[in-house]
């Protein structure tokens, strides 16, 4: 029952929007590559690490996922150009699912035998000549869908289309998703402010301070959006990957101890663990006086320290999500 809605609901949209023809001479077809890096050396699926953070600490990734939307493509003359997504369980309205762990869940690097689950958005624009790419990081508050107002992140992981129904990226305590998923478990246990040991460090990005219950129709609304854009002004898709950089990311954590609140960084306001994550984000993690409501917000239009762009290697293919 649970596929037949999906796949309703999928050819619902897919005839609500405009035709993506791949082949023809008005649409020029697109796909995004994205990998996640340390040390400018591919890292996902199981693969051991080492070299994580201050304590240059070796360890496991243990999940790798992020939410992406409104990618766009910019032309030689700075406008955006949407790319129009095409629609599947990685990806619905103007929104996708990339995860760069393997479907296996085995502890070697990626192959082409075991590839990362998705680490490509796939869509068309209008013919053109393009020189750059943006897109947002996090799951937008709603979407217009066949004419519709859809919610998108404060919805049920039971009821939404895919991508949108995995529980493992879902806040049932902040009504919303989890827009960035990392977790990594060090080779040694997390000693703990109150004397305990821990095996996960997470960092876990979503909207906080959220009121509102979406289950009984309220608008739910946080003071704390954490959502972000990335602008690589020089981009070549046929050429270029975006680049998700694991060892900026996690450069001022310290794998070996936690401070106080949840083990690495929830997004909580006063967890200890969170203003150098945010900082490597390029988000604000607290106000910058009081009153100013501008925490959560992007520092620098467009710009995110962890986000760059790279050269394409060979590239292997994703599968279906779980």
């Amino acid at each position: 029952m649970r596929n037949r809605l999906v796949c309703a609901a999928a050819a619902a949209l897919a005839a609500a929007l405009p035709a993506v023809a791949a082949g023809t001479s008005a649409r020029l077809p697109v796909e995004i590559t994205f990998a996640l890096v340390q040390n400018g050396k591919d890292v996902g699926c199981g693969a051991p690490l080492a070299g994580l953070g201050t304590g240059l600490s070796a360890g496991k990734l243990q999940d790798a996922r992020l939410y992406v939307h409104a990618p766009a493509l910019i032309d030689t003359a700075g406008k955006r150009v949407p790319i129009e997504l095409e629609q599947s369980d990685w990806q619905y309205s103007d929104l996708a699912l990339l995860d760069f762990k393997d479907a296996r869940g085995g502890n070697a690097p990626c192959s082409e035998k075991a590839p990362a689950k998705n680490v490509t958005i796939i869509g068309a624009t209008p013919k053109g000549t393009y020189v750059g790419l943006e897109f947002a990081v996090g799951v937008p508050v709603e979407a217009e869908v066949g004419g519709k107002t859809v919610s998108l992140n404060h919805s049920s992981t039971e009821t939404a289309p895919a991508p949108l129904d995995i529980a493992a990226m879902s806040w049932s305590w902040q009504a919303g998703r989890k827009f960035l998923n990392i977790e990594v478990t060090p080779a040694s246990p997390i000693a703990k402010a109150d004397g305990g040991k821990a095996r996960t460090f997470m960092v876990h990005l979503g909207s906080t301070g959220c009121t509102g219950n979406p289950a009984t129709g309220e608008i739910v609304t946080c003071t704390r959006q954490n959502r972000f854009r990335v602008r690589l002004a020089a981009f070549d898709a046929r050429k270029d990957r975006v680049t998700l950089d694991l060892a900026r990311l996690l450069e001022g954590s310290d794998l070996a101890v936690d401070k106080g609140g949840a083990v690495g960084c929830m997004s909580a306001p006063d967890d200890p663990e969170c203003p150098v994550i945010f900082e490597r984000l390029g988000l604000a993690s607290s106000e910058s006086k009081p009153g100013a409501r501008d925490a959560g917000r992007q520092l620098r239009e467009g710009v995110s320290p962890v986000f760059s762009a790279s050269a394409k290697p060979a590239a292997g293919t994703g599968s279906r999500p779980d």
